[in-house]
């Protein structure tokens, strides 16, 4: 479960995903076209064209996960945006099907790098 999980990053995959596509060929698609290392502990989120049917990849510890959702009706509707980091609250959005055209946040206090 995706709860259970405790990505340090989530980046959603903004281009259409094939969904027969399993572990390699989704990290595959995190190598080639977004050049970054699908065992970095990032969770990777891909929609296909229909935006009916969702995969999240990770890496956990000591190998890959793979998790997948199919709406029987109704469509994903991503967080709207040019880049493709999103935080816990927009992907639980995602899937929990609400739509926010525009995602305000409250300045919170972060310890300083």
């Amino acid at each position: 479960m995706i709860g259970a999980v405790s990505p340090g990053r989530i980046f959603l995959y903004r281009g259409a995903a094939d969904m027969r596509k399993g572990f390699d060929g989704l990290a595959g698609i995190v190598r080639g076209e977004l050049e970054a290392d699908p065992m970095d502990g990032t969770l990777f989120v891909f929609l296909n064209r229909s935006r009916d049917m969702v995969k999240a990849l990770y890496w956990d510890r000591d190998g890959f996960a793979l998790w997948s959702k199919r709406l029987e009706r109704g469509r994903f509707t991503p967080p709207q945006g040019d880049g493709g980091a999103i935080g816990r609250a927009e992907l639980s959005l995602l899937l929990e099907g609400v739509s926010v055209r525009v995602v305000r946040r409250s300045p919170r206090w972060a310890k300083p790098t």
